[in-house]
């Protein structure tokens, strides 16, 4: 094949790209139409082509605008009818663009192919158009923080794939249409695959349909919060079995509450307050996952403190605020285990107020105001907010007590701490926790629903920033880093925090960027542990200097196709990189470390220590070609495969897919750091493969499974008490290895139960080094991105972005616990920690700990009590209370002499009995989803 004919038909290939990526003419029209109504568009919204020019906000198919995501990019003007000129549109973001204003043209009943609808934060007003009800593919529907007015239409009942539907904080008016009421014969109660009802803070009237509510719905919310619905509430309410989160409150709703409503044993949130409900409490018994119930400012008649209330053991937040409740508050109210806040004031309590030593040590808030209670006693060192103003025992002398004067607080100046003492911003730069300055997009997250109440718990804002962060990451956006403060609940019980998204690899973020994480956070394809759904309002961000990587690529398209000599010298540059990049791959293929050559790394070749470098084909044989009956595992980073080398060694080979692979700088540093690890408690690293395009890291092969795997009885053995310490033994040693051996010293960062595997013989082996850091032996710390574990994480760490070796001792404190309860570190939003400190309050004897002992051990075990003293040590909230790991080898040692002096129980299972045994160690566990330049973040949910 000749030069020419090769330019020719390079020119031909070229030709056919051009044609191939032009925007159909009608899309061109209707995005120009658009385009000269609104101001503020992105830059480089250029040209005839939005798709082969790749405008900000617009992707394709085959030609055909399929999305417009412009989500926060201070957009002003109108939606016009030309919107249904993009007939082939399916996801329509323009959330938060205050300056879209005007009213829904009708004609957006036409976007047929419409499966997402996001408006949520402009300012579009007038009526919702009886049209939506056209868009039969619709499944997310959010118009919420507007100004629409009118009714509901009823037409939404046509809407058969709804999942989501969102009309929150409008000013919507009417009643709730249901198909019996609307002259179409079409309402509300048709969308049997609707989820989520979101109908709160508008001003609709009338009573709440019987209909509304049937068996066949599959319904978890019902948000009807803030209106002026009047009538009682319809016991088909009960039939809906799917229901999680109940809101009426802030009507004038009336008449007793459905006796069957306890038939709603999945509700978690139960929100009845400011309303005129009368009749008798209603018995909830039963509604064993209720952790918030709210029934104050009602009419109910007088009762006792119902006794149902002390069974519901996930009751975290419990108001009863002017509900005609009277006599003696049950004593063993305030133990139920979870409890965080109580609030009974105005009502006509009355006796002695009793705080027994057994209260939850999750409380944080008593109120009870304006009651007739005449007396106090409580268990030394009670540390909550007690308010008992307006009771006879804040007359007289008894009105010294701080009790009669302290006022409550629903909000929480918290905001996390950094240790940038040396770092300042100018230019109206952020420092963000990661310690550097940018421009971070802000906002406010409104939740709808959330488990707790307790806002100085900084567990919880751990969880949700974790979360959110693994969901910005996962999604492939450049963030950096999140700050989450100043949480506050709204007198209408909506919990809202402020929070700063940073950048990352810049210190601004391009408008897609923004875009992009503004429809993540409002189309919520994720869940949040102790929080449900919200909505993000968010601050207007400049865009000033940022230039679109897109708008480079439409101008490069652009010189291609009007000048053929530049063509012509593209194509000469083109084929001369084609050729150098032969001769480059020639030269890897010869010496894999080529590219990976540095100032300071003359050879770029990693400083190994008994690991060796594999040929690609070496590795494909040993797995048979990577045959599929050789995985033993599989995670977001690829497969695990299990191969035998020539030498008759078993090996497990971690291979990374294509679109995970890490940087050749980052996996050549961490082949290095486990390289250095050579310890029979460690599993070791056998060698690597950099290849063809291929990372892949190989493993010893580690037989019997994760320590959580055989914890949890998924495994054939029986783990009695000397296995167990046994196990603890070897990990620990593991660890004080790293921390104390290697040079220089490994903090693991990610230790738990599944990073644990057990060989044959049940030693136990620390494994997963993706997160691993190399010690700073000046510092003793090692300033860095919060990434690890929930329920494993230090929270000291957490906080200051400090990582030391106490934050794995932290984490192997917990799974001393998990060893010896067989529990997660999370089970049902409790923490293990909090759950022994609960029990060890709850005896006498701080170690008869067998309510929470797995039943699988024998009741009396020697050493329980030194364990157990030497866990909590190890999760103490300072790091330097906490021992080093080579004081809790010695410590294990200690114990497990003690236990072999006064054994009462043997093994049932000999060391004999593991050998030959065959368990696969991976499982479903993802092993990749940990690994340092894998994925850029971790936080699993327990």
């Amino acid at each position: 094949m000749g030069p020419r004919f090769q330019v020719c038909l390079f020119v031909i290939f070229i030709q056919i790209l051009v044609v191939a990526a032009s925007t159909n003419s009608i899309d061109v029209d209707a995005l120009n139409a658009l385009k000269s109504k609104w101001k503020n568009t992105p830059p480089n919204w250029v040209g005839s082509d939005p798709c082969g020019s790749s405008w900000d906000g617009i992707s394709c198919n085959n030609s055909r605008v399929t999305s417009m995501v412009l989500a926060g990019m201070d957009l002003t003007g109108s939606l016009s009818n030309d919107i249904l000129s993009l007939s082939e549109l399916q996801y329509l973001d323009l959330s938060n663009n205050k300056g879209l204003t005007g009213t829904l043209p009708s004609s957006i009943g036409n976007l047929n192919q419409l499966t997402t609808l996001i408006l949520i934060g402009c300012s579009f007003s007038g009526p919702i158009p009886d049209s939506i009800g056209s868009l039969q593919q619709l499944v997310f529907l959010a118009l919420n923080a507007n100004s629409f007015s009118g009714p509901i239409p009823p037409s939404i009942g046509n809407l058969s794939n709804l999942s989501w539907l969102d009309l929150t904080d409008n000013q919507l008016n009417g009643t709730i249409p249901v198909s019996s009421r609307s002259t179409t014969g079409t309402g509300l109660d048709m969308l049997v695959k609707a989820r989520h009802f979101h109908l709160g803070m508008n001003q609709l009237f009338g009573s709440i349909p019987s209909q509304l509510f049937h068996s066949n719905m599959n319904l978890i919310h019902a948000i009807f919060d803030n209106n002026k619905l009047t009538g009682s509430i319809p016991d088909t309410l009960g039939y809906v079995q799917t229901l999680e989160v109940i809101r009426f409150n802030w009507n004038s709703l009336n008449g007793p509450v459905p006796s069957n409503l306890n038939n709603l044993t999945s509700v978690s949130e139960l929100y009845l307050a400011n309303n005129n409900l009368n009749g008798p409490l209603p018995n909830l018994t039963g509604m064993n996952f209720l952790n918030s119930l709210d029934m104050s400012n009602n009419s109910f008649n007088s009762s006792t403190v119902p006794p149902w209330l002390t069974s519901l053991e996930a009751l975290t937040t419990l108001m009863m605020e002017h509900t005609q409740l009277q006599g003696i508050i049950p004593v063993n109210l305030f133990s139920l285990p979870q409890l965080q806040t109580v609030v009974l004031s105005n009502n006509e309590l009355n006796g002695t107020l009793t705080i027994a030593a057994n209260y939850s040590s999750q409380l944080t808030l008593i109120d009870l105001q304006n009651n007739s209670i005449s007396g106090y006693t409580a268990a030394t060192g009670s540390s909550m907010d007690l308010l008992l103003a307006d009771n006879p025992i804040c007359q007289g002398a008894g009105a010294t007590g701080s009790y009669c004067t302290a006022q409550k607080t629903n909000s929480s100046n918290f905001t996390p701490l950094n240790n940038c003492t040396s770092v300042t911003c100018g230019s109206n730069k952020v420092l963000s926790l990661n310690c550097k300055c940018a421009y971070p997009y802000t906002g406010t997250l409104h939740f709808i629903s959330f488990s707790f109440s307790n806002l100085k718990n900084l567990s919880y804002y751990s969880s949700l920033s974790g979360s959110l962060m693994s969901a910005f990451l996962s999604n492939q956006l450049p963030v950096d880093s999140i700050t989450v403060s100043d949480p506050s609940i709204d007198i209408y019980s909506y919990l809202q925090f402020r929070v700063q998204i940073f950048p990352s690899g810049q210190d601004q973020f391009n408008r897609t960027a923004v875009s992009s994480i503004g429809t993540l956070l409002n189309r919520q394809p994720f869940q949040l542990n102790n929080f449900g759904p919200f909505f993000f309002i968010d601050e207007s961000y400049s865009f000033a200097g940022t230039t679109s990587k897109s708008s480079k690529t439409g101008i490069l398209v652009g010189a291609v196709i009007g000048s053929f000599v530049l063509v012509l010298l593209f194509l000469g540059v083109g084929f001369y990189a084609f050729h150098q990049k032969k001769r480059a791959k020639r030269a890897a293929e010869q010496n894999p470390f080529a590219s990976w050559v540095t100032n300071n790394d003359i050879d770029g070749i990693p400083q190994l220590k008994g690991a060796r470098s594999f040929p690609f084909e070496e590795l494909k044989k040993c797995t048979d070609y990577f045959l599929e009956d050789n995985v033993i595992g599989s995670g977001g980073y690829g497969k695990v495969y299990k191969g035998t080398l020539a030498s008759g060694q078993i090996v497990a080979i971690k291979r990374a897919q294509q679109g995970s692979l890490q940087g050749a700088l980052e996996f050549k540093t961490e082949i290095e750091l486990l390289s250095r690890i050579h310890h029979k408690n460690v599993v070791n690293l056998v060698g690597f493969c950099y290849e063809q395009g291929e990372q892949m890291l190989v493993y010893e092969y580690v037989p019997n499974g994760t320590l959580k795997e055989n914890l949890s009885g998924k495994s054939r053995f029986q783990l009695d008490w000397t296995r167990r310490l046994s196990m603890a033994l070897d990990s620990a040693r593991g660890l004080a290895y790293m921390h104390e051996l290697a040079n220089p010293p490994i903090i693991h960062r990610d230790i738990k139960s599944t990073n644990i595997l057990l060989d044959d013989r049940l030693t136990a082996k620390v494994a997963d080094f993706g997160l691993s850091k190399l010690s700073d032996s000046e510092k003793g710390y090692v300033t860095t991105q919060v990434k690890g574990t929930l329920g494993y994480m230090d929270p000291e760490y957490y906080m200051t972005q400090q990582l030391t070796d106490k934050s794995d001792v932290y984490s192997f404190g917990v799974v001393l616990l998990e060893l010896v309860t067989a529990r997660a570190p999370i089970e049902r939003g409790k923490h293990i920690v909090r759950e022994v400190k609960e029990a060890m309050d709850k005896s006498k004897d701080p170690y008869k700990l067998h309510e929470i002992l797995d039943p699988a051990l024998d009741t009396t075990l020697t050493g329980l009590d030194k364990y157990v003293e030497l866990a909590m040590s190890c999760v103490r909230d300072s790091g330097t209370e906490r021992p080093t790991m080579g004081e809790v080898v010695r410590e294990i040692e200690n114990i497990i002499k003690l236990a072999s002096l006064n054994q009462n129980t043997k093994s049932t299972t000999t060391s004999s009995s593991y050998e030959g045994s065959i368990h696969n160690p991976y499982g479903s566990e993802d092993l990749f989803d940990h690994s340092a330049g894998f994925l850029p973040l971790d936080i699993e949910r327990q």
